[in-house]
């Protein structure tokens, strides 16, 4: 089996331009080609191509080639990784506050 390398920078820094979330959005639903994503932005068909580079580098989508046409399918594998980071640091936060929510709790009684 081939283990994938998860580059959080590319994942992160992929996800931090609007036209790349809106077009991972869409084809979140169902696999579009190249020039079906394009009709909705206002961008040429190569800065579009620029864009779903970023994101294929990122390992957010994927595609393939049918026909004449190149497929874009999502891969949730690298969005996964990030989640798994962010949700790492919420236990970490979560605990913290907690922690917090105990010393407070006990020192008010103390006050009292």
């Amino acid at each position: 089996m081939v283990e994938q390398v998860i580059n959080l920078d590319a994942i992160f820094g992929s996800l931090s331009d609007p036209t790349r979330r809106d077009i991972l959005s869409r084809v979140r639903n169902s696999d579009m080609s190249i020039g079906s994503i394009a009709q909705y932005y206002n961008y040429s068909f190569a800065g579009i191509a620029k864009h779903l580079d970023v994101l294929e580098h990122a390992g957010l989508i994927n595609k393939t080639r049918k026909g004449k046409e190149q497929i874009v399918s999502i891969d949730a594998t690298a969005l996964e990784a990030a989640v798994k980071y962010l949700d790492d640091y919420k236990q970490l936060w979560e605990q913290r506050l907690d922690s917090l929510d105990t010393f407070l709790q006990t020192a008010n009684k103390e006050v009292r």
